[in-house]
């Protein structure tokens, strides 16, 4: 790479990594599977990088690609240990139903608080930055997540239980 291009590419990593793990740990669950994702990611993305329009759309592609990939590979296996381990584990059916709650909350909303609420809180984004990609203002954005959130709080009543936990 040449080097305002390599400069291009480092700033590009600064900025979007935050983001970008936060995507990886959500595919893979774990913390250093999530790095391994994401720095394979970018391992494509610099090869690239002159070629490609969005490079965090197309980082979050490779990453999606590559987790089936791997997943495929390894499938789950399992894991052969002396002793069982101590606590029991949380029931996965629990978080199952959340998640279908919580889906099902999401699509009750509008359009605009559904986007807003995705925008502010899964990809972390700031409230500028939404309000500039929604075509509105930051009041708006704020006004539509507070709103959101409480109706979400409101259809989906087991989010109270899981805050309260923390």
């Amino acid at each position: 790479m040449r080097p305002s291009t390599e400069q291009e590419f480092l700033a590009f990593v600064a900025a979007a990594t935050p983001a970008l793990f936060r995507v990886a740990y959500a595919l893979t669950g774990q913390q250093q599977a999530a790095e391994d994702l994401l720095q394979s990611a970018l391992e494509r993305v610099a090869a690239r990088w002159r070629r490609i329009d969005d490079p965090g759309a197309y980082a979050r592609t490779v990453m999606y690609h590559e987790q089936i990939s791997w997943w495929r590979r390894w499938k789950r296996r399992e894991v052969v240990v002396a002793r069982p381990p101590e606590r029991v584990a949380d029931d996965p059916a629990a978080g199952v139903a959340l998640r279908l709650s919580l889906r099902a909350a999401l699509d009750r909303l509008g359009p605009r608080q559904r986007a807003v609420l995705v925008l502010r809180y899964l990809e972390d984004r700031p409230e500028a930055e939404v309000a500039r990609l929604l075509g509105c203002s930051p009041k708006t954005v704020a006004s539509q997540a507070s709103r959101g959130l409480a109706r979400l709080r409101e259809l989906c009543p087991e989010l109270g239980s899981l805050e309260e936990a923390r």
